[in-house]
């Protein structure tokens, strides 16, 4: 009886022993599988760069092309017929307003010049003459009304040769400088001859076409920078001048002249050029990496890192500066946004977020 009593004991003390053990490898089996699950789960994690939206400046430009044109420029032509005696200019010269270029042979203008002089005074001693007689009743009212309209006729005849006289002189009517020269010495011009050009070219008037959607805010005094691939990496800045009145119904756009300083006289009439405007500056605007930005048709989106997970949001843009873009809407400033790793990850995405250094100036 006491024998059969004592193996009951035992077998009581090993079945809690057995109980025991096996409580103890569930809780080391649960806490393990709960470690690796942890862990898994941080190994699915995408490693990623991010920064923060910042706030900033940007200024709003507008981008067109146009073409050079001269200040004030003139084809220089002859209006009467004659023969070449003297050219007074070089091609290429700086001239003065005024200054002569060309000369005809004016020997017959200035002999016929000189004969209608002389029936001037001729036809003023006869009209004085008359005149004396005229209180003798020996000259009649009728006589000395001829004798009048006579000395008008012969007054006017010497304006008419002197302006002649004058066309065979040719000058220049501005400061400018002269193109190649189209005549010779001795060479006989008809009326129309072109004899060369003469543009002022400092300052060049660069015209150019804007859209109606920024005429709200283009004026005069704007600045605008010219380029050209003549002289590329090169900025020639100046200011609006003028605007058109009317807008173009075909194109929806206006014209405008700006003018670019020239003083070296490296930009020529006819020269094609990219413009920038800017039309206005906006401060205290969100800016972020242009890489943050993802386009998608006409929406744009970004990814936000918030509690380690990347989601996506749509945002508005606005204007573009070099390597930044301003954000309208959909991000404030102090937002962290993925910035590298983005082509990794999608909308709801684990992240393990790397603040990208920025850098001090």
């Amino acid at each position: 009886m006491k024998t059969r009593n004592q193996l009951v004991v035992i077998a009581v003390l090993a079945g809690l022993g057995g109980g025991g053990w096996y409580y103890k490898d569930a809780i080391l089996t649960g806490t393990k599988t709960q470690s690796q699950t942890r862990q898994q789960s941080a190994a699915r994690a995408v490693p990623v760069e991010t920064v923060k939206a910042r706030t900033g400046s940007v200024t709003v430009t507008v981008e067109a092309v146009g073409t050079a044109g001269a200040n004030e420029s003139v084809t220089i032509t002859t209006k009467i017929a004659g023969i070449v005696a003297k050219v007074s200019f070089s091609e290429g010269q700086v001239v003065r307003a005024g200054q002569v270029l060309v000369e005809f042979d004016r020997r017959e203008a200035l002999a016929e010049l000189e004969a209608a002089r002389v029936a001037v005074l001729i036809a003023k001693q006869n009209y004085e003459r008359a005149a004396k007689l005229l209180g003798t009743q020996a000259v009649s009212q009728a006589r000395m009304d001829e004798l009048s309209a006579l000395l008008s006729a012969a007054q006017a005849r010497v304006k008419v040769q002197e302006a002649r006289v004058q066309d065979l002189v040719i000058t220049a009517p501005f400061n400018g400088k002269i193109g190649i020269r189209r005549v010779s010495v001795g060479a006989f011009v008809p009326p129309g001859s072109v004899l060369t050009s003469l543009d002022d070219v400092d300052p060049i008037k660069l015209s150019f076409l804007v859209p109606e959607t920024a005429i709200g805010s283009l004026n005069p005094g704007i600045a605008v920078k010219g380029r050209t691939k003549a002289f590329p990496g090169r900025d020639f800045g100046g200011i609006v001048k003028t605007i058109d009145t009317r807008i173009d119904p075909t194109t929806r756009s206006v014209e405008a002249r700006a003018e670019l300083p020239n003083a070296d006289g490296l930009l020529k009439p006819g020269l094609f050029m990219t413009v920038e405007l800017s039309l206005a500056r906006r401060d205290n605007t969100v800016l972020v990496p242009e890489e943050c930005v993802i386009p998608a048709g006409s929406r744009q989106f970004v990814f936000v890192v918030k509690d380690g997970k990347a989601l996506r949001a749509e945002v508005q843009v606005g204007q573009r500066i070099p390597g930044e873009v301003e954000i309208l809407s959909g991000v404030t400033v102090g937002t962290e946004l993925v910035v590298s790793g983005i082509q990794k990850i999608r909308d709801g995405s684990n992240v393990q977020a790397k603040l990208r250094a920025v850098p001090t100036s």
